[in-house]
């Protein structure tokens, strides 16, 4: 089976899990499961967050998602227990279709990691 093929198919079952328990029938966009991993690495899943907060745990997520790539360098939790990242590598320039190909991409390893799809 081709990596996009297999990608593709892990994706779309990912999104499937994901918003059958997370929403109400809809299916998760991008942003929403990049949210989602945010909340899950800062491990305050049961608040309401502000508007910058909402940001900061999407910055989160994506320095996770990514410091597998070599991007980012986990430095250290706050006294408020928000994880800080360091740039290691700058991002290639990448277009729109091929920032999504690496987030879903890194989305379905950080899940496959943790045993929530196969």
């Amino acid at each position: 089976m081709s990596r996009d093929i297999q990608l593709k198919e892990r994706w779309e079952k990912l999104v499937d899990t994901l918003s059958n328990q997370f929403s109400q029938g809809e299916d998760l966009d991008l942003d929403s499961i990049i949210y989602l991993i945010g909340v899950q690495e800062y491990g305050k899943v049961h608040r309401q967050y502000k508007k910058d907060e909402k940001l900061n745990l999407m910055h989160i997520a994506i320095c996770r998602l990514l410091e597998p790539y070599g991007y980012y360098e986990f430095e250290y939790f706050d006294t408020e227990g928000w994880p800080h990242y360091k740039i290691k590598e700058q991002l290639p320039a990448l277009k729109a279709g091929e920032q999504s190909v690496l987030m879903k991409e890194a989305i379905v390893n950080y899940f496959l990691e943790r045993k929530l799809i196969d």
